[in-house]
Parts: C-alpha cells; structure tokens; sequence
C-alpha cells in the first residue's frame, strides 16, 4: 500500500453550516475528498479522475 502525505484540504467559499465537502491534493497525483462531518474517512481519486468529474459538471452532465 502507498503511503501520501497528508493533503491541505480547501473548503468552498460557498459552504456554509458546516455541511461541506474538503478537497486536497496529496503527494503522488492523487486528490482527496472527506466530508466535514466525517473527517476520518475520505475518498482518493487519480488527478485525471478529479479532472473528468470537474469537466462533467462544467458540462451539465449531472443535473438533475
């Protein structure tokens, strides 16, 4: 298992009462995301992965 440094996670400004999503990078490409309810446990994606899901917003593709 790879070890990562841990990541400097940056909340959205457009966050507010505390039910937020953090996103970080960490060492070796990788981005992390937690929920700041639930800091102990996180999700890892690859740094293409993060950018197709940004894309995928930018694009619509998961409104509802």
């Amino acid at each position: 298992m790879t070890q990562h440094l841990a990541a400097e996670y940056k909340i959205s400004s457009f966050c507010s009462g505390g039910d937020c999503v953090e996103v970080g990078l960490r060492d070796g490409d990788v981005v992390a995301v937690r929920d700041t309810k639930d800091r102990s446990r996180e999700l890892t994606f690859s740094s293409q992965e993060w950018a197709a899901f940004v894309a995928g917003i930018k694009r619509g593709a998961f409104d509802a």
